[in-house]
């Protein structure tokens, strides 16, 4: 079970310090997409607080778990410390490494792998992502979009690269034949790729 208020604070506080967290209606969206689905595994990459997990632990099946991974050993530390104070559930384990790294030491399959950290290495994810999901599986992207960005004819040097592999990432997830992909311009934009085959 959820505390739903300190889940609530928890939210209000990452929201005053400015940490990046799920905005609402995306937030909605998945959720609407995980009540459908009733996952078994959800690997997260990118934890923060650890606020959508939390959220996301709602609609596992039964004896469902989150592996959300993080770099930034302070961030570890205050998400398990938050997910100890919320959850009376003990189906969300805060893996402190490198994502990719990560990613690339698993070989069992995830029902939802949710991408929420260094837009630079989507690619990356995704690659691992497509190894890593089955037939049904769902992988879902947040902040493809990037401010507008990425679908603009943005060049400013600063985020050119970052801007580069993002297009790349909706490129790959559209035009994948083993994926079907929606674009949505909801929060920062988010792509849902259900696995086909």
């Amino acid at each position: 079970m959820i505390d739903e208020n300190k889940l609530k604070k928890l939210k209000e506080s990452a929201e005053s310090r400015n940490i990046p967290i799920l905005q609402d209606d995306t937030m909605q969206i998945i959720t609407e997409k995980l009540k459908e689905t009733r996952p078994k595994t959800i690997l997260e990459i990118g934890t923060a607080v650890g606020y959508s997990a939390l959220c996301f632990s709602r609609y596992l099946d039964n004896d469902g778990q989150i592996i959300t991974i993080e770099i930034n050993e302070d961030r570890v530390l205050e998400a398990r410390e938050n997910i100890r104070e919320i959850s009376s559930e003990e189906n969300i384990a805060v893996v402190h490494m490198d994502a990719y790294e990560y990613m690339k030491s698993q070989n069992k399959t995830y029902d939802v792998i949710f991408i929420d950290a260094a837009k630079g290495q989507y690619m990356n994810y995704l690659k691992e992502a497509l190894r890593l999901t089955k037939k049904g599986s769902i992988i879902i992207a947040d902040n493809i979009l990037h401010k507008g960005m990425v679908m603009s004819s943005y060049n400013e040097h600063r985020h050119r690269t970052m801007v580069t592999r993002l297009r790349e990432y909706i490129k790959e997830v559209t035009e994948n034949e083993n994926l079907d992909t929606i674009i949505m311009e909801v929060g920062d934009g988010l792509s849902i790729s259900t696995v086909l085959n």
